[in-house]
């Protein structure tokens, strides 16, 4: 509706038509000569902008009508008098609220402006009215901290989340500073309202509360307010708790940091893997060479050793950058943590030390071992952390009968507890210590994702870990593994195949790297095999057009083309020629689960008795 609505009321119909006739180019011009009619035409119509009522009238006088409709309407009144009685117009400003009076007969441009003043003044209202309900509701509804201060930085306006904050009620806060309110610790935010004042610009800063790794974050905007001289005279500022968006981007940047560690760590397992196949392979080559020289037989063992210890380093790397599921199986627990001490003494550093209390009776866990390995050292690189100074970290193992308890099933479980004298874990930060990408260590010291991984380990295993600590005093981490003999029984070692070839075969070895193709051709050759060699998947399909082989053992990386692509070639092309793929990172393309793969490096041993197997069936 473009125009604007007026009521006139009067008992002589005449002078309605004298009204209507003078208003209704401007306005929607509603009249009624009753005023109980006049009552239920502004109960029925919200809009009705002006009142213009005529003040004696039979039943209900103007001054009476007006101050009934003024209790559930916000029409602007004028009074229409043709008396001098100024006691009706006095009483008529006290109970109806009028802004006005015309006298009758009235002057036509009199009445035009004072009813457009009136009409003018009911359309600021209602803006009025309505900005106010708007910032009620922003103020009550909004999860956001929301104030309004004077340029001296006192509140004039504030919501309940705003007080919450400060530790009052919204009237408390009223009149005073934030300062005043909270002391020093409101300094620098006193500070930082000062300086928006000043610039008058909209200012965004993201601050932190609270201890050190259970800080809470708040993103708060300052926006200067200008008065009508243009001057600044208030400050509105918006405080978002952003907490839970700073741990998301945190996540997001350390995942994208992990991701690319990951794949860094796959590569160099793969490199890694091939070398120490060659050196494996020839270490092992020359062996029967020198049987009869104890000194130089000396030699190559220990340079074999030394390339097995590189081997389960480089195994250790391999199950870090892997993201396949876990593989549980029965693990002698003592034994396992008895042969990391070197790896230990490497990680650890000089100023801390391993203690192992094994338990003889403890039980074998069902569990991934690769895993758990990482998972004690985790704990223990933390316990080093917390023992700046030095000092010893305990390493032990227990049988544990657990029964009647809600969290896992009753049983016998393995207890491998890891524990230090160092400086303990704060109260406020204990609940949120596994939580991924939590870390309270500087940056570049700390991933977030140690004791993440280790209680995601004693979950996927149906087990659990439970952290004891006490600031000054020291941590204690206690996991819970299922014994195997709860879980599924260890497979039984499979009878050795055997070392030479039960039949002839011709076997085509395809690997880009010269070294570990040559040595996986010799040790084919000493079994008795015809070995051919491929340096490429191209080279290999050109030799597999020419002749006829009864088995292809292919590198999983080489360029070009890998070893999954030349084994669909080959299962296409001629089948039934099985293929055997020679992995260092089995994770770096996926493998059929049909495609046979034997893992680099390897033992002359294993490769017999894979290739025999697949020849075999």
């Amino acid at each position: 509706m473009t125009k604007g609505t007026i009521l006139a009321v009067d008992d002589e119909p005449d002078i309605l038509i004298a009204l209507e006739d003078l208003f209704e180019d401007e306005y929607r011009v509603l009249t009624t000569t009753k005023a109980e009619e006049a009552l239920s035409i502004l109960r029925a119509e919200p809009d009705v902008a002006v009142i213009v009522s005529d003040q004696r009238m039979p039943g209900l006088t103007g001054d009476a009508l007006l101050a009934e409709a003024r209790a559930f309407h916000d029409a602007q009144a004028i009074l229409l008098t043709g008396y001098a009685d100024i006691s009706a117009v006095i009483a008529a400003l006290n109970r109806g609220g009028i802004i006005g009076y015309v006298t009758k007969p009235w002057d036509a441009a009199l009445l035009r402006a004072t009813v457009r003043n009136a009409f003018d003044r009911h359309r600021l209202g209602r803006d009025l009215a309505t900005e106010r309900a708007l910032l009620r509701g922003l103020l009550d509804h909004s999860e956001d901290a929301i104030s309004f201060k004077d340029a001296e930085g006192r509140f004039v306006r504030l919501n309940a989340g705003k007080a919450q904050a400060l530790g009052r009620d919204v009237a408390a806060c009223l009149g005073r500073t934030e300062q005043e309110l909270a002391g020093e610790a409101a300094r620098a935010a006193m500070l930082a309202d000062a300086a928006a004042l000043a610039g008058g610009e909209v200012a965004h800063e993201t601050v932190a509360d609270g201890p050190k790794g259970a800080e809470r974050w708040r993103h708060v905007v300052r926006i200067p307010l200008r008065g009508p001289s243009g001057a600044v005279a208030h400050l509105a500022t918006v405080e978002r708790d952003v907490t839970e968006q700073k741990i998301l981007e945190a996540r997001l940047r350390q995942s994208d940091k992990m991701q690319a560690l990951g794949t860094l760590a796959g590569g160099i397992a793969h490199d890694f893997n091939n070398l120490l196949t060659a050196i494996l392979g020839s270490l092992e080559l020359v062996g029967p060479k020198v049987q009869d020289q104890p000194r130089v037989r000396r030699l190559i063992d220990n340079a074999a050793g030394a390339a097995h210890r590189g081997a389960s380093l480089t195994k250790r790397l391999l199950s870090f950058s892997r993201s396949h599921d876990l593989s549980a199986a029965s693990t002698d627990v003592n034994a396992l943590i008895a042969g990391m001490d070197d790896l230990f003494r490497r990680s650890l550093g000089g100023l801390v030390s391993v203690e192992a209390r094994l338990a003889p009776d403890a039980p074998a866990a069902f569990v991934d071992p690769d895993q758990l390995e990482l998972a004690i050292l985790n704990l223990c690189i933390n316990a080093r952390d917390a023992m700046p100074e030095g000092g010893v970290v305990t390493v032990s193992t227990a049988r544990r009968r657990i029964t009647d308890d809600p969290e896992i099933e009753a049983g016998d479980y393995l207890l491998v507890s890891v524990a230090d004298t160092g400086t303990g874990i704060p109260p406020e930060l204990l609940q949120r210590v596994v939580e991924p990408f939590f870390t309270t260590k500087p940056v570049g010291r700390g991933t977030g994702l140690g004791l993440a991984m280790v209680f995601g380990l004693a979950q996927h295993a149906h087990g659990r870990m439970t952290i004891d600590s006490e600031v000054g005093r020291g941590t204690t981490v206690d996991l819970f593994l299922p014994a195997a003999e709860a879980g599924v029984a260890a497979k039984e070692p499979s009878s050795p195949e055997p070392p030479v070839a039960a039949k002839p075969a011709s076997i085509l070895v395809v690997d880009d790297d010269a070294e570990v193709r040559h040595v996986t051709t010799s040790f084919l050759s000493s079994f008795g095999y015809a070995a051919t060699e491929a340096r490429d998947a191209t080279t290999a399909l050109s030799m597999l057009d020419t002749r006829a082989f009864d088995m292809v053992v292919a590198d999983l990386a080489m360029p070009g083309m890998t070893g999954v692509e030349l084994a669909e070639i080959v299962r296409r092309r001629w089948a039934g020629l099985p293929v055997l793929i020679l992995t260092g990172h089995a994770e770096a393309v996926r493998i059929p689960d049909d495609i046979p793969v034997l893992r680099k490096p390897f033992r002359s041993s294993d490769l017999a008795a894979r290739v025999h197997s697949i020849l075999a069936a």
